[in-house]
């Protein structure tokens, strides 16, 4: 039974290029189906999450993690009556705009283009969806419903202060409403992102033998499951021993943001998508014994995973792959692809990082370390 607060796609806002809806798919069904068969959708399987993309075939890539997220998703928003179609497509969608190499690449992105008005991967996501995917006869972009854009905009809450210009190029032309929380399905996805990492970055961190079992049973939720799994089966051959253990951690995630997020919006009285985003306050999220014991996870993963020594050396080395890239670029523009050169004309020097941000940005890992090695060795 959908909510009264669930977002409506009879009454969704509308593209900005108007088109003609189908009898048989929803909106928010084909916002999804166009994310799916976008061409930055396909590279997210390139992408790094934590480790660099060829490290192992067992780690996530951009795109599982998005697959994860969507799965976690659909869920809570069907246990809270809200529209899945809508949360899935966000969800999908909340990572596209990351550059190779994860938040390392991004890190290294963002310093580059300080003096060009910096790299956001969120706003990044928006001008891919609304501008870089040029498949469609009509119009720039995958022309998403204004509802799915909102969603992948707030994805961290409302956005004030000074926006992205990639953001504040596109805001200036559909306003999405920044200033106000977006509605309880992107809540729903962003909070999903959230569940989805903290799961499977313990799965490979101990994968990884960043650290092993005996490390992480002092964590909050985690030695609690493990002593369940052995009371009830006894000796396990330990990869199983894991799964069990860990599903469990994600389950009561999953379980806690649905029982929270219910209580939250039975006590909220909205009564409609509107009343949540001016509601001033998020309506998905965690208690706050369970958000206490995230942190202490958080903070594990940080030292032990995220700055793990061999983690670190490989940040090192895709920094100086994109801090190598975008001078070249820079320098040379008649290097990048003819339908990248384009977008570089006209002497703007802006316009021109603008134009090489958006090329490294698009690349996957592979591809940048490919096309690292390949110009290095001709300017050499």
């Amino acid at each position: 039974m959908t909510a009264p607060f669930a977002s409506d796609p009879a009454r969704a806002r509308g593209r900005r290029v108007p088109e003609t809806e189908l009898p048989f798919r929803s909106c928010f069904q084909r916002d999804r189906d166009r994310i799916i068969h976008a061409s930055a959708f396909r590279r997210l399987k390139h992408k790094t999450q934590v480790f660099v993309e060829h490290e192992g075939d067992y780690y996530r890539t951009r795109l599982t993690h998005s697959i994860e997220v969507a799965q976690v998703a659909r869920t809570i928003a069907g246990a809270l009556g809200l529209h899945d179609c809508l949360t899935e497509a966000i969800a999908l969608a909340h990572d596209l705009g990351h550059p190779p190499f994860g938040h390392t690449g991004e890190d290294a992105l963002q310093a580059l283009m300080t003096p060009y008005g910096g790299f956001d991967h969120n706003a990044q996501a928006i001008k891919i969806v609304t501008q870089l995917e040029c498949h469609y006869a009509d119009f720039d972009g995958l022309n998403l419903t204004w509802e799915c854009l909102e969603g992948i905009a707030k994805h961290n809450g409302p956005v004030t202060g000074e926006l992205p210009f990639a953001l504040a190029e596109y805001n200036a032309l559909y306003d999405l409403e920044l200033d106000t929380h977006a509605s309880a399905e992107a809540q729903v996805a962003a909070l999903s992102d959230d569940i989805a990492y903290n799961n499977h970055d313990l799965h490979d961190g101990l994968r990884a033998g960043l650290f092993d079992e005996d490390d992480i049973l002092h964590l909050p939720m985690i030695g609690t499951a493990y002593a369940e799994v052995d009371a009830q089966y006894g000796t396990l051959d330990p990869m199983r021993r894991r799964h069990e253990a860990l599903r469990r951690v994600f389950g009561q995630m999953v379980s806690d943001v649905v029982a929270t997020s219910g209580d939250l919006l039975a006590t909220s009285g909205a009564q409609s998508v509107e009343d949540i985003r001016h509601l001033g306050r998020p309506v998905i999220r965690f208690s706050d014994r369970l958000w206490a014991d995230l942190q202490d996870i958080r903070a594990f993963l940080f030292t032990n995973m995220y700055r793990a020594p061999s983690v670190m050396e490989k940040r090192a080395e895709v920094t100086q792959v994109v801090e190598d890239l975008f001078p070249l670029f820079m320098g040379q523009p008649d290097l990048l692809p003819p339908e990248w050169r384009r977008h570089a004309t006209g002497g703007d020097k802006t316009a021109l990082a603008r134009a090489v941000s958006d090329y490294i940005s698009g690349m996957t890992d592979r591809y940048a370390l490919q096309e690292h090695a390949r110009l290095m060795a001709d300017t050499s």
